[in-house]
């Protein structure tokens, strides 16, 4: 199946519109964990995806604290050099072995960057890495010259294509692109997260980088099965359990808005999952988006996306249903 693509910025990648986002394969047992999580059903979510033309996943060394880089690893086994997709995975984030569940932290030590890159290229049993990016920043105290001078150096040693950040505002990505241009950025984005991705967008627009967002459902709240009796059934280790997002009062705007995007769908054969991650593909300059699947059936939710071109009268309909639900902050559309 072909999905549409688009180039990441200025780098030689072509990805797809959506890609497939590997945080809950990393399974439960650590901070921010979406509970017990099947190997063998995570593998055959990332088989769905490729087969239905998705061509790169996004991970980090964190997810399951190494376990979603391995369980990736195991897929891209499987496959023929031919059929690979592109891999991105982060760093920036390291936890203690001793303590799973203890909160995990934010250092970007040269050195520390190096070691988690070596570790992520041993458990994707890759060569290099498509595109390495500084998952969150520094809290430290390392100048961003010598951590965005290591990836870099990173780059210039061929163990990664292109690198990026996540979680960056323009006042730090200036202070990257004077050492090097910023490949790409990641911010959270989506209908429910409408306040942190605008100004880094146009940032990334101005400067030929790309843009993939992360949470376009809104970490599941904005799809077709939603609910309230959900959350109830959620693994006590799930960290949604703690999220406001999925409390009330929040919870019943969400919702809300998340059915006035049915007649949307409706209109154009889709689910609303697919009308929730277009919405952010609507956007000038993003050039994909993150979706995450803990199985072949969730990646079928949405794989329409790719392809979804909403209308103006589309935006219109969506902004006035946020501004009725109050859900949210931020512009209400592009």
């Amino acid at each position: 199946m072909q999905l549409p693509v688009r180039k990441l910025g200025s780098t030689e990648l072509e990805i797809t519109r959506v890609g497939l986002g590997a945080w809950a394969i990393g399974g439960g047992g650590w901070a921010f964990g979406w509970g017990p999580q099947d190997d063998q059903e995570s593998i055959a979510a990332m088989r769905r995806a490729i087969e239905r033309g998705v061509n790169w996943i996004d991970t980090a060394a964190v997810y399951g604290h190494g376990h979603s880089e391995e369980v990736v690893g195991r897929f891209l086994r499987e496959l023929s050099a031919s059929e690979r997709p592109l891999v991105f995975t982060k760093c920036g984030v390291v936890w203690d072995p001793r303590d799973p569940m203890a909160e995990e932290r934010r250092t970007l030590r040269p050195e520390s960057i190096r070691r988690e890159c070596e570790a992520s290229l041993r458990r994707l049993g890759v060569e290099t890495i498509d595109l390495y990016q500084i998952h969150w920043p520094d809290l430290e105290g390392t100048p961003v010259e010598d951590s965005w001078g290591t990836m870099v150096r990173l780059v210039e040693e061929g163990k990664t294509r292109a690198i990026g950040v996540s979680n960056y505002d323009p006042a730090l990505l200036e202070k990257c692109e004077e050492i090097r241009h910023v490949d790409s950025i990641q911010p959270e984005f989506s209908l429910l997260r409408r306040n942190t991705g605008p100004a880094e967008i146009a940032w990334a627009d101005e400067h030929e980088t790309g843009v993939i967002v992360y949470s376009p459902m809104g970490s599941g709240l904005l799809t077709d099965g939603f609910s309230s009796e959900r959350i109830e059934r959620m693994a006590e280790g799930d960290w949604r359990r703690r999220s406001p997002r999925f409390q009330e009062p929040e919870l019943s705007r969400i919702l809300d808005l998340r059915d006035a995007l049915g007649p949307v769908a409706s209109r154009h054969d889709a689910t609303i999952a697919d009308v929730a991650v277009a919405w952010t593909l609507a956007w000038p300059g993003v050039t994909g988006a993150i979706v995450g699947a803990r199985s072949a059936e969730q990646v079928d939710g949405w794989i329409g996306a790719a392809s979804l071109e909403l209308t103006d009268a589309d935006l219109e309909e969506i902004a006035s249903a946020v501004e009725r639900s109050g859900a949210g902050e931020g512009p209400r559309r592009p």
